[in-house]
């Protein structure tokens, strides 16, 4: 058959690590920006109801108590296995992000708020949640890109390691390619 295994099951085994720890990755995300929403949506309808202020500026200070809510669930459980070397600039890049996040969330609301005009209360929570819906996907995505980046040496080890340990499970009479042919690709 002249295949071996290294070069037909490694590379459907290795996507199906990649996909196994994007989905863990988006599921921690979704409990700690969950457990985010609750106390984003608390703390808007608590201010909204005990002050004078207006919807927006009682969604902004819901938002950054939200904010330092994520900031300590996603450093702590979601992206706890990631570089921790530059918290500086890690915490200067989620802030950055956070607030861009921010003004999209809120900028929702005030488009529904004062371009609409639909300011009750059931209307308010409703955009304030389509507001973070549309600012999670960008969060999800900067955070995961710019602040909260992976370790690259340790995911090179594991892969090596998934290599190594697949190579060792393989018979010793099993054909396996010639040191030349290693670089180049069948079809």
């Amino acid at each position: 058959m002249g295949h071996g295994s290294s070069g037909l099951h490694s590379a459907p085994q290795a996507l199906r690590q990649r996909i196994d720890r994007l989905v863990r990755e988006i599921a921690k995300f979704g409990a700690v920006g969950g457990a985010g929403l609750l106390v984003n949506l608390l703390v808007f309808n608590l201010v909204r109801h005990v002050t004078d202020l207006q919807v927006v500026r009682a969604s902004v200070i819901a938002t950054v108590v939200a904010i330092v809510f994520n900031y300590v669930g996603f450093r702590y459980f979601t992206y706890r296995d990631r570089d921790k070397s530059r918290r500086t600039k890690e915490l200067t890049l989620f802030l950055l992000f956070s607030v861009v996040g921010l003004v999209i969330e809120n900028g929702v609301l005030y488009a529904a708020t004062y371009g609409f005009g639909w300011d009750s209360p059931l209307q308010s929570n409703i955009f304030k949640f389509l507001g973070i819906g549309v600012a999670t996907l960008f969060r999800f995505w900067s955070y995961r890109t710019w602040v909260f980046k992976t370790l690259p040496a340790k995911e090179a080890i594991s892969d090596a390691e998934s290599f190594l340990t697949e190579q060792r499970k393989g018979s010793p009479t099993e054909e396996r390619p010639a040191p030349a042919a290693a670089g180049r690709r069948s079809a």
